[in-house]
């Protein structure tokens, strides 16, 4: 990713968005509180350059790695931040989920059970104005893996999939839409 961004940058690679489904493992952003880590039970724990605090991914979670040129749209994280948003919700939205934005909040959460529970994070982190990391929609993850942290530092909130608000769809099916979600969207798309 590191190199992508560097020839992105240098103008001898196009922009790319890499879809990704890890092995278990933990992920820690710079912004990361050693207590937050609470029982790594086995997984390998990962410091990354990203925005964000910990979170785990895993299969049955679509990771999508997003590396554009801000320089050819809007020089404006927090406008980058809410594209990124606005693309998860527009693509959550095909399969009939309402996802939504929570102020004070970053990723995307729904209603689940009368509570308030996250289906997709974000973390990102740009240099030279080319984005790098990116996005995290739980499609069917095991969930319980997400009781090793305290996921994005929000102890007080659950974490939730599709598979367990009842959607059952394929990362190939998730896959797709973003593709077209994707080229609806002004800002991450603009050509």
């Amino acid at each position: 990713m590191e190199e992508r961004v560097q020839a992105i940058h240098e103008r001898t690679a196009p922009e790319m968005v890499w879809f990704l489904e890890h092995p278990p493992l933990y992920t820690a952003g710079s912004s990361a509180k050693p207590s937050d880590l609470l029982d790594a039970s086995g997984l390998p724990v990962y410091e990354t350059g990203r925005g964000g605090q910990y979170t785990y991914h895993g299969p049955g979670q679509r990771v999508g790695y997003v590396m554009i040129d801000l320089t050819k749209r809007r020089r404006d994280v927090r406008f980058f931040v809410t594209a990124l948003e606005q693309w998860i919700i527009d693509t959550l939205d095909v399969f009939g989920i309402t996802g939504e934005r929570r102020c004070g909040r970053v990723g995307i959460w729904v209603n689940h059970e009368g509570q308030d529970k996250k289906i997709a994070a974000l973390g990102v982190r740009l240099r030279r104005w080319i984005s790098f990391h990116g996005i995290a929609i739980n499609v069917n993850p095991d969930l319980s893996h997400f009781q090793g942290i305290v996921p994005c530092g929000l102890s007080q909130y659950g974490v939730t999939s599709c598979e367990a608000l009842g959607v059952s769809i394929s990362l190939g099916e998730l896959d797709e839409a973003l593709r077209q979600m994707w080229a609806q969207n002004y800002y991450l798309c603009p050509d």
